[in-house]
């Protein structure tokens, strides 16, 4: 390789490690969908947690432009498990700044679906569940008036410092046909039992109705991606100490309410003197040596669990804190 060609290639690196950390850190909670409850009971003959489905696609969504560094769910899901966050709080800015916290991101994106289903309000739509594998999506009940199929969504962006809302994005989708059945353009397999319907399936964004869903979603994503910039950066000194030492495995007294999160690499000093005012005795100063690194796997509110690395080894009491 020549130089001006490895120069190239060591700048299209650097610049795409800055993007990288440049970007706002993201979780998407399941968005509350208590206002059309009813009518999601009646669209699929079950209760379905379109919730999570409009989330998981906003998720998708956001990671496809790469604005924004999105929070794996599984990690958001074990938070919420660990909290007792119930469907009540999906909506909530002060539970989403709590969980923000611990997970240590930036912000938190909640939301509410504020229409789903027919343009029409005077169709009977009847029950029926979604078929089975090899069935077709298909809906009792349903007058012959053809109608389109609307969708409203409306999301809110969270500082997970204060519980401020920092920004808001509104989507609007609307299908481009019509017909008698919400689910019945575009057919094919799958379940909705159990309320797992999987609302990113390519069948599912077939129907009328997965159209009008994938639409409002698309458009709520662009309005959050222009709004990034407006996100406040947090930058997060941790200070805390070693509180027990198994072969290489420490636990910290301090945890995600302090800001540490799955993956920081922390210093640990040692405090090797102090300087005390020779008038009163209070200390002034330690004086400390970097002794190895922590790189944290695990983390709850109050406590942290990380591998350390060191030609020292690392005792109870020692100081961890951020690189600098």
């Amino acid at each position: 390789m020549s130089r001006l060609a490895t120069l190239f290639f060591i700048g299209i690196t650097l610049a795409s490690t800055v993007t990288a950390q440049n970007k706002k850190r993201v979780a998407v909670f399941n968005f509350d969908y208590a206002t059309v409850h009813s009518g999601v009971a009646s669209i699929f003959g079950l209760d379905v947690d379109v919730g999570k489905g409009i989330a998981d696609l906003l998720v998708d969504e956001l990671v496809k432009s790469g604005v924004y560094s999105v929070i794996e769910r599984k990690s958001l899901d074990k938070i919420l498990a660990e909290q007792n966050f119930s469907n009540s709080d999906r909506a909530d800015p002060a539970s989403a700044a709590k969980i923000g916290r611990l997970l240590g991101v930036d912000a938190i994106i909640i939301g509410s679906i504020t229409q789903f289903g027919r343009d029409d309000k005077s169709t009977d739509v009847g029950g029926g569940a979604v078929s089975r594998l090899g069935g077709r999506f298909g809906i009792g009940g349903v007058s012959k008036k053809e109608a389109k199929a609307t969708v409203g969504i409306a999301a809110r962006v969270v500082n997970t410092e204060t519980g401020e809302i920092l920004a808001s994005a509104t989507g609007k989708g609307e299908s481009t046909r019509s017909g008698t059945s919400l689910l019945g353009s575009g057919g094919g397999s799958g379940s909705a039992a159990g309320g797992g319907y999987d609302m990113t399936s390519k069948n599912f964004a077939a129907t009328i109705l997965g159209e009008a869903v994938n639409q409002a979603v698309r458009s709520v994503a662009k309005e959050l991606d222009q709004d990034a910039a407006r996100l406040p950066s947090r930058k997060i000194q941790v200070e805390g100490l070693i509180a027990d030492v198994s072969q290489g495995t420490v636990i910290l007294n301090v945890g995600g309410k302090a800001g540490v999160k799955a993956g920081d690499h922390l210093q640990v000093r040692r405090s090797t003197r102090e300087v005390k005012d020779p008038a009163t005795g209070k200390v002034l100063r330690r004086i400390e040596d970097k002794i190895g690194e922590i790189v944290i796997t695990e983390v709850d509110e109050g406590s942290a669990v990380g591998t350390y690395t060191g030609a020292t080894p690392a005792k109870v009491g020692d100081r961890v804190v951020s690189q600098p």
